[in-house]
């Protein structure tokens, strides 16, 4: 049985989902709403209302926040910041979005552990697979804050290397676009758009939604990426669900 946002309980029929234990990877950027930087309050509220609804069927949820609202890394290395302590910059960011989005679900009444690969006790648990773990099977949802805890990897890997650890299912990839394409479809109006793709196609067109480590981890794996757009409401559902959406690498 699993609890609604509206304090209703009902339970989800074993044959109408696809997926038991997913890995849900948002950008920063996927925050920001039509704000050019920071935490949109609407957005977030958004966000965590898809995540209950797909929550309250009865799915264990694990996240990976991206920090590209705040800071990104890598575009300070470019800036005169040292690459290292870039990352590190952008992966205390992860962890400014991890406890927004916290905040936002808990007040939809949804339990909720943010579990950080950089200690910081006084707001997040240190990152303990075994903990992690039974979190989600007593139905909390879990935040992965601060990437993989090391600089020069990106939270795409991070996403990856924690999927594998807790036994996640699949990756949702949400993006602001709908699914994998040839081109940039915001650039190229006949940009094509790619239904599946294997991990080594992926690499080889050196395609740029999800870093090749990423990939690589998933494909030693044998771990699914399903990318969607994220801006559809009810898209997390229906990907849950196994609809045919976005894009499917495999």
């Amino acid at each position: 049985m699993a609890r609604g946002s509206d304090g209703m309980t009902r339970a989800a029929s074993s044959d109408d989902l696809r997926y038991r234990r997913i890995m849900l990877k948002l950008s920063g950027e996927a925050l920001m709403g039509e704000a050019s930087y920071g935490i949109d309050p609407a957005t977030i509220q958004n966000v965590a209302a898809e995540v209950d609804r797909v929550h309250a069927l009865g799915i264990e949820i694990a996240l990976v926040i991206g920090g590209g609202n705040i800071y990104r890394g890598v575009r300070a290395a470019t800036e005169g910041v040292e690459r290292a302590t870039g990352d590190y910059m952008g992966m205390l960011a992860t962890v400014i979005n991890a406890l927004a989005l916290q905040n936002a679900l808990e007040k939809r009444g949804v339990q909720t552990r943010v579990m950080s690969a950089l200690e910081i006790r006084e707001i997040a648990e240190p990152y303990i697979r075994r903990r992690a773990m039974r979190h989600l099977e007593k139905g909390r949802i879990v935040i992965f804050a601060a990437g993989t805890g090391n600089p020069y990897f990106s939270t795409d890997t991070a996403a990856a290397l924690r999927a594998a650890e807790i036994g996640a299912e699949v990756i949702l990839k949400a993006t602001k676009v709908d699914g994998v394409y040839d081109s940039d479809p915001k650039l190229n109006a006949d940009a094509v758009r790619f239904e599946t793709l294997s991990y080594s196609d992926f690499i080889a067109k050196g395609l740029k939604v999800m870093d090749a480590t990423a990939v690589t981890l998933c494909m030693e794996n044998a771990l699914p990426i399903k990318v969607f757009n994220l801006l559809v409401a009810g898209n997390i559902e229906r990907v849950a669900r196994g609809e045919a959406i976005g894009t499917l690498v495999h």
